[in-house]
């Protein structure tokens, strides 16, 4: 995992050791060896949301990066999940923040485990309600695009390229399912 190593206590401050925990845990953790709390590190969660509209959902909704990492790239609207929420209202706040389109959530379509990373990627469908969008400031240009349409070469993370695979073939299918990727 490319995730930098814990250094210093989040309780107390003191440089941790990574070591096994004395509660019969099997794999190393940092822990403090000033007032023994043990820090567990814990993969983030990224959720967000493949907007289409159409009745028949042949367009869907990207927004170009207006941050690093990827600027100037397309991706799906998703973000950290924050604490509070669920994962559908996580992906529900990005949609809004990123891309302000008004949509209705539909069911979780995929979750994508990045472990060299430390993320796990979960993405839902939603019906876009309207074609007026109103971007964040993380978003240079939220737009719609059909299959063919999509600038494949220009997408900006892995994880949106394989959701919007599978979500194509599913439509080319006329069902949608559920799909787990593991991303290496």
């Amino acid at each position: 995992m490319h995730r930098p190593p814990l250094k210093h206590c989040r309780v107390c401050g003191t440089a941790v050791v990574y070591r096994l925990p004395d509660d019969g845990d099997t794999k190393q953790r940092a822990v403090c060896p000033a007032c023994n709390t043990v820090h567990y590190e814990n993969p983030l969660n990224v959720v967000g949301t493949v907007p289409v509209w159409g009745d028949d959902g042949g367009q869907v909704l990207l927004c170009k990066r207006n941050i690093e990492p990827r600027w100037g790239k397309w991706t799906l609207p998703a973000g950290f999940m924050e604490l509070g929420e669920t994962a559908a209202q996580g992906a529900a706040r990005e949609t809004d923040e990123e891309a302000g389109a008004r949509f209705e959530m539909q069911g979780l379509f995929a979750v994508m485990n990045v472990v060299r990373v430390g993320q796990v990627h979960l993405f839902y469908r939603a019906r876009l309600l309207g074609t007026e969008f109103n971007p964040g400031h993380e978003t240079i240009e939220a737009r719609l695009f059909t299959e063919s349409e999509i600038p494949w070469d220009e997408i900006a993370f892995k994880t949106v390229k394989e959701t919007l695979e599978r979500y194509f073939a599913d439509r080319r299918q006329g069902r949608f399912g559920f799909h787990e990727v593991d991303i290496v």
